[in-house]
């Protein structure tokens, strides 16, 4: 088909990649996922895997994965290195990934003429912001080398835009949540780490004292924004993604029902992060649609799925789908 989309997605076994390329094939998009199979899951692709092109490689370093943009459309880069403490103890390797990886994708992007470029940058580059619900002005602040390096490869991301007049678009992500979400590790995504500790019947841990609030966004609400951006035609837009409202990690924890453990808080941490999404619902034409009490019980209600799993992280993909969409109708 001459007029079919070609789009590449980097970071594309990840929890947020693994969903977007899905919903790209889904809209009958000739997809190439490229992933160093670090943190990624094969399982999180194997109901669509023979629909897609799969590379393993690192971004950090040039090679012929560069090549593979050739022809394509769409770029969305979602590969790099998540989470605060591992980024304090081994800075370099998170430049290298998400700066230097980044600055690749781009080049590589710029190359081959891509239609569109679309970074997931990170709401904690605002660090610790002076207003509420924070808008995409806010001063950006990052407290650890994780937000320091995703803020560094937006700057890259925009630069090249304004430089290379190339079409890029920045989405700020506030906390996502869902299926797929990475259970491994100490420090792995809030959700991810809560439900890995009911299946295994352990107590929540919680993070300081609890009341500190965020912006949860459901992973079905973040692919709709994602699917918009491209879509329209500006270009070096910067957007924040959340859901536009807050709640208390106590709250969160008393919905998933279970008992408590408080660590430690780590300095630098922000007591809310609160997105306002006024610029992305003018934009995209898009809001969010599943409330955090909505969302919960979708991942209750198919948390079956992943008990026979290693780490908790198999799924039965076409099940659940179908059971987020009937619950939500």
């Amino acid at each position: 088909m001459k007029n079919k989309k070609r789009s590449i997605v980097t970071g594309g076994l990840g929890f947020v990649g693994s969903h977007l390329a899905e919903k790209l094939v889904n809209l009958n998009h000739k997809v190439t996922i490229i992933d160093n199979f670090s943190n990624g899951k094969l399982e999180n692709i194997k109901e669509f895997k023979k629909k897609v092109t799969l590379i393993k490689a690192d971004i950090s370093k040039k090679g012929v994965w560069q090549k593979k943009f050739k022809d394509n459309d769409y770029v969305f880069h979602f590969a790099g290195l998540a989470d605060i403490v591992p980024s304090i103890n081994n800075p370099s390797k998170y430049f290298d990934t998400n700066v230097k990886g980044t600055l690749n994708v781009l080049e590589a992007s710029r190359k081959y003429n891509i239609k569109k470029f679309l970074y997931a940058a990170s709401s904690s580059s605002y660090g610790i912001p002076k207003k509420y619900p924070t808008k995409e002005n806010e001063i950006l602040d990052p407290k650890y080398p994780y937000s320091l390096t995703k803020k560094l490869g937006e700057d890259l991301v925009l630069h090249w835009g304004n430089v290379f007049n190339l079409n890029v678009i920045s989405l700020r992500f506030f906390n996502i949540y869902g299926e797929r979400s990475r259970t491994n590790g100490n420090y792995g995504a809030m959700f991810g780490v809560f439900l890995a500790q009911k299946l295994k019947g352990k107590p929540f841990t919680i993070v300081g004292n609890g009341t500190q609030k965020r912006d949860f966004t459901y992973i079905s609400d973040v692919i709709g924004a994602i699917i918009k951006a491209i879509k329209i035609k500006k270009s070096n837009v910067v957007l924040n993604i959340g859901s536009g409202k807050c709640y208390s990690i106590n709250y969160i924890v008393k919905l998933l029902n279970g008992d408590i453990i408080y660590i430690p808080k780590r300095p630098g941490e922000p007591e809310i992060t609160w997105s306002n999404i006024n610029k992305a619902k003018k934009i995209l034409k898009w809001k969010p649609i599943v409330s955090i009490e909505s969302g919960l019980e979708i991942l209750l209600k198919n948390i079956h799925l992943w008990k026979t799993a290693p780490l908790w992280n198999k799924r039965n993909i076409n099940i659940a789908t179908k059971n987020w969409f009937k619950y939500l109708k």
